[in-house]
């Protein structure tokens, strides 16, 4: 007698019949899983159309709406400041000598205007279709063409090491604890958000400025893309200007480790 007869109907031995079970338990969770996705789509959409929910902003929407945001905060934050240094200088018990210790401190610390001779640095990203405009270099890549954080901190340090009194990068004054960033070809400097060309004053002697910026052999480095690929630089003496003050919080923020 056949082993089909011990099982009527199915014309499979037992161990056919064992090797069919994993794919019938792996036909109901692919089920299960797709009823749990459902659900979850559901419950994260809340009743709205996911793909045309205006409420659901683009990145570069949130980033906009906060440079936007922080830049009304630096300003209010300016004018408070103003106010309450006006109210101190109404009564504020200090002798000269304390007041002069103050105002240099201020100086220093980049919060109060400063006006002197001035040097400005603007970069700019190369043509998008530009090519090697010299013989022996390869053609360039994206990144080639685009200015850099490193480039930024280039011109910063070496107005530095040239004696600069005080910088402003865009519209907005450097303290001690600015950090210059760029993510993409976009600066975000003090939570706020610049795309090229990048400006950089600078308030100091203009001839040793220029002389600090020709020295760093970081620039030295940028000049080569510069005319090999056409980035853009351009350095000016703009005469006197006035620098603002710094606007924003003067409070530092630093790491914690995470327990």
């Amino acid at each position: 007698m056949s082993n089909s007869a011990d099982f009527p109907g199915t014309g499979s031995s037992p161990a056919r019949r064992r090797r069919l079970r994993p794919v019938r338990v792996l036909t109901a969770g692919v089920f299960a899983l797709a009823g749990l996705i459902f659900f979850t789509s559901f419950d994260t959409a809340k009743g709205t159309n996911i793909r045309t929910d205006t409420s659901l902003l683009k990145l570069s929407d949130l980033i906009e709406e906060r440079s936007r945001k922080n830049g009304e905060l630096d300003e209010s934050n300016a004018a408070l400041r103003d106010e309450i240094e006006g109210l101190a200088e109404r009564d504020d018990g200090r002798t000269k000598a304390e007041d002069d210790e103050l105002a240099a401190l201020e100086k220093n610390a980049g919060t109060q205007k400063l006006t002197g001779e001035a040097v400005t640095v603007t970069l700019d990203d190369a043509p998008p279709n530009a090519t090697a405009k010299l013989p022996g270099y390869p053609e360039p890549q994206p990144d080639y063409l685009v200015i850099h954080q490193q480039d930024l901190q280039a011109v910063v340090n070496a107005l530095w090491q040239g004696g600069a009194q005080g910088i402003k990068v865009m519209d907005q004054r450097l303290i001690s604890t600015s950090a210059v960033r760029c993510v993409g070809n976009t600066l975000i400097l003090q939570g706020r958000v610049y795309s090229p060309p990048y400006k950089i004053t600078a308030v100091g002697d203009p001839e040793k400025l220029q002389k600090a910026l020709a020295a760093s052999p970081a620039i030295q480095n940028y000049m080569v893309y510069v005319n090999v690929y056409g980035l853009g630089w351009k350095v000016e003496e703009d005469g006197t200007v006035t620098l603002p003050g710094y606007s924003g919080t003067v409070d530092l923020h630093y790491a914690e480790p995470v327990e």
